[in-house]
């Protein structure tokens, strides 16, 4: 059987190369692409081809896309990135995916692209994929909830270069201010953010945390599931890390960081809750599988949706999270 191509717009990002190694370790030929034309050839080796590209020139993107079967979007700021390289695959007639955890970015890729012809499946990685995953197999047989909860115990957080930026961006977007779901709408405010306690599982355990610590799961989750209060948490020491700024460092032959986590999901309906977690090593790293599994699902036909969704509507949820048990631990 013929190799598939899949485009990684990207490519050279920490992100990037990750997706890129996965795709070649699943079969898949990865075309890789960016505004660098010399950070590409430097990536480059057998079963990749080279395709330079920038976002502001519809173009050199449509060149990069020509003849792929799907397209995995690494660059952020996905502000600026997401909305050129989503125009470019519908032209193309191929799947979009990408790896955005910037909340008004995702917002405005729901927004804009609802109608579709091609799917579309923004924030497939570990901010906003992996939690909508958690969050639509706790729902299970409910058709709604009161309340979701999505704590993050990191165990450090090195950020990217790209992470920062799109972090810089989204918050002149704000004009500086806060963000939160609540009474089924974005929210934007001035509050500190609160610090409390949060009971993760064993060997956790209970962990200071900072509330309204806002992820892109306030923008996945309710895109699909009746949830008015959608609330995401930080470990303490994991947000004081992602201030000092200081990249992440590999420690074994994949590039992974040392760093691990675990992201606990609590569903609240009526009286009765419901709990998903999922734990592994580097958030960076696991992003990678998340991201080609669902392009795999998606040439594959194996989808629950049309148009843009999230993973949680894109796929089934439980299946999903069983194909990355070499990279999840799910309980």
């Amino acid at each position: 059987m013929e190799r598939e191509t899949v485009v990684v717009f990207g490519a050279y990002g920490h992100t990037g190369r990750f997706v890129v190694a996965e795709l070649l370790e699943r079969g898949f030929t990865p075309v890789l692409s960016g505004r660098d034309p010399e950070k590409l050839r430097k990536l480059a080796q057998p079963g990749t081809a080279v395709r330079p590209a920038s976002a502001d020139d519809p173009a050199a993107l449509d060149r990069a896309l020509a003849g792929a079967a799907a397209v995995i979007n690494c660059a952020g700021p996905f502000a600026v990135t997401a909305a050129p390289v989503i125009e470019a695959a519908l032209r193309a007639g191929i799947p979009y995916v990408d790896v955005a955890a910037e909340i008004e970015a995702n917002a405005d890729t729901f927004a804009r692209f609802a109608g579709a012809p091609t799917p579309v499946v923004p924030a497939m990685a570990f901010y906003g994929g992996l939690g909508d995953l958690l969050v639509t197999t706790a729902m299970g047989d409910w058709t709604s909830a009161d309340e979701v909860h999505v704590a993050y115990g990191l165990s450090s957080w090195h950020p990217t270069a790209g992470t920062l930026v799109a972090g810089e961006v989204s918050a002149r977007r704000r004009n500086g201010r806060r963000v939160r779901f609540t009474g089924g709408k974005l929210e934007y405010h001035d509050d500190a953010l609160p610090t409390l306690e949060w009971p993760f599982p064993e060997p956790l355990g209970r962990r200071p945390v900072v509330g309204e610590f806002t992820m892109a799961d306030v923008v996945t989750v309710p895109s699909h599931l009746a949830v008015p209060e959608v609330r995401t948490y930080m470990a303490a020491d994991a947000a004081k890390d992602l201030a000092a700024s200081s990249a992440p460092v590999a420690v074994d032959d994949r590039g992974r960081s040392a760093q691990t986590f675990v992201v606990d999901v609590l569903v609240r309906s009526g009286g009765a809750e419901r709990r998903m977690v999922a734990s592994g090593q580097d958030i960076y790293a696991v992003t990678a599988p998340l991201a080609v599994e669902a392009v795999r699902r998606l040439l594959a036909g194996q989808t629950l949706a049309t148009g843009v969704a999230s993973a949680g509507k894109m796929f089934d949820a439980p299946d999903f999270l069983r194909s990355l048990s070499a990279h999840l631990k799910i309980s």
